[in-house]
């Protein structure tokens, strides 16, 4: 019914990583010693993050112009460590995802600056081991999920058609980007329910 797949694509953060964003506010809010909302509002509320995100604005500049919101310097260890304390492994997924890569090839396609891949090793070493160079976050296609360019930039630059990728992210809107781009895709709820879906799909996870 569907095509072979040649790659599996993970999201990371709600699928192999839980991530709690209000701790992410809280490490930072402690280091800069300024309020959680002042910190909610100079990422998100400002638009900062998102263009992060879509490669708008490079590396120092994005730390640079979070210290300038916030009024206090963000040194990127102090953004590393906040981002680490947002983030629990799923081990259950990442056994799946191990036992996946002995078959087909796998990688990660997650909404995010660069810093995220850069320093994975050090914001969750499980998933840096496995994966490797294959962590691939939009700011480097100059475009975000749910876009579908962000998908097929994606896939061109790992070799593989749309068509041969089983896309997976927890956001409904995510998985319907990437059927929009010709993506195969699943909407994860759980562990579980995804060992099924990859079972069903013959990708022999255990």
């Amino acid at each position: 019914m569907n095509a072979s797949i040649s790659l599996v694509l993970f999201d990371l953060d709600g699928v192999l990583c839980h991530y709690d964003r209000s701790a992410r506010v809280e490490h930072l809010a402690a280091s800069t010693h300024r309020s959680a909302e002042a910190v909610r509002h100079a990422i998100w509320g400002t638009g900062l993050e998102s263009r992060a995100d879509a490669g708008l604005i490079g590396d120092d500049d994005y730390l640079d112009e979070l210290g300038r919101l916030l009024g206090s310097p963000v040194t990127l260890d102090a953004w590393l460590d906040a981002r680490r304390a947002a983030m629990t492994l799923d081990a259950g997924v990442l056994r799946m995802a191990q036992d996946v890569s002995s078959h087909c090839r796998i990688a990660i396609f997650t909404n995010n600056c660069r810093l995220l891949a850069l320093h994975m090793d050090r914001l969750c070493p499980e998933v840096a081991a496995l994966f490797g160079d294959t962590i691939h976050t939009t700011a480097a296609f100059g475009a975000t999920k749910p876009a579908p360019q962000a998908y097929l930039r994606c896939v061109e630059a790992l070799g593989v058609s749309p068509g041969e990728t089983f896309f997976i992210d927890d956001v409904e809107s995510n998985v319907a980007g990437a059927l929009r781009a010709g993506l195969q895709a699943y909407e994860f709820t759980d562990a579980a329910a995804l060992a099924l879906e990859l079972k069903a799909r013959d990708l022999r996870v255990t």
